[in-house]
């Protein structure tokens, strides 16, 4: 039988426990992942105990008290905390999510907190997102457009065009659901991922759009697109409850429908 044993740079070690105040009467248990570059290290899982009657009801929050009151080496991303700017996905309780819209008390047991999987981690929480917005930047997400625009008014659209981006602008690109993708995982560097499909599926939606030709040009190749499997990962998790799998189905239509 073949034996697989994991790099001895990536096996986990040991990790400090801070425990919490013997005051302290509601007690919840942070397991947080802890690397970084700079001290040669292996990663590994430090536990913080947090007196929930003095902590937010997030777990932003909680990781926000960790880092100003406990261990100020903590690093993770955050910024609006109200679940807009997208800076603060993880992976809690096994799922992608943002943190400043993940009750604490939906998680049962002990909190689990890693990075977002399966990228490059940077230090502790925060991945290295250099490649999804390389391939953002490839779809070119923005309106183009060879006529002018009216002289005195706005590109217009009616309702039913406006209607038709519904579930698509709302995207945070926080990349939960890239990277809760088994096709990303194992075909990353070609095949887009759903956040970038359903921001291509925005413009190729958008009314006042003229060069859907080209943008579905740019997109008929063996992985770029073709690698979704629609295993529905990425619609399960993504914390604004889209739906990056139908968009990814409707380009997939178009390009049967312009060969037809």
């Amino acid at each position: 039988m073949a034996e697989f044993t994991l790099p001895a740079n990536s096996k986990m070690q040991p990790g400090t426990t801070h425990k919490a105040s013997a005051a302290a009467r509601r007690v919840k248990r942070f397991n947080v992942y802890r690397w970084s570059p700079d001290d040669g290290q292996n990663p590994r899982i430090d536990t913080y105990e947090i007196d929930l009657d003095q902590c937010g009801p997030m777990v932003l929050d909680a990781l926000i008290k960790i880092k100003n009151e406990i261990d100020a080496g903590l690093t993770f991303r955050r910024s609006c905390r109200e679940g807009i700017c997208g800076s603060c996905a993880m992976n809690i309780d096994g799922t992608n999510t943002l943190a400043c819209l993940k009750p604490i008390d939906e998680v049962k047991d002990d909190v689990r907190i890693t990075p977002l999987p399966h990228m490059p981690v940077v230090k502790d929480l925060v991945p290295d997102l250099n490649q999804p917005y390389a391939q953002l930047r490839s779809i070119e997400p923005w309106l183009k457009s060879e006529s002018a625009p009216p002289p005195d008014a706005e590109r217009r659209q009616s309702k039913e065009e406006r209607a038709r981006l519904d579930g698509l602008w709302e995207c945070i690109l926080c990349f939960c659901c890239s990277t809760s993708c088994p096709s990303y995982w194992w075909n990353g560097e070609r095949y887009l991922g759903p956040a970038v499909l359903l921001q291509a599926y925005r413009w190729i939606a958008d009314s006042r759009d003229e060069f859907t030709g080209e943008r579905l040009d740019a997109l008929e190749d063996p992985f770029k697109l073709y690698r979704c499997h629609t295993i529905m990962n990425c619609t399960k998790t993504c914390p604004k409850g889209l739906n990056p799998a139908q968009a990814i189905g409707e380009i997939k239509k178009l390009m049967v429908e312009r060969r037809g």
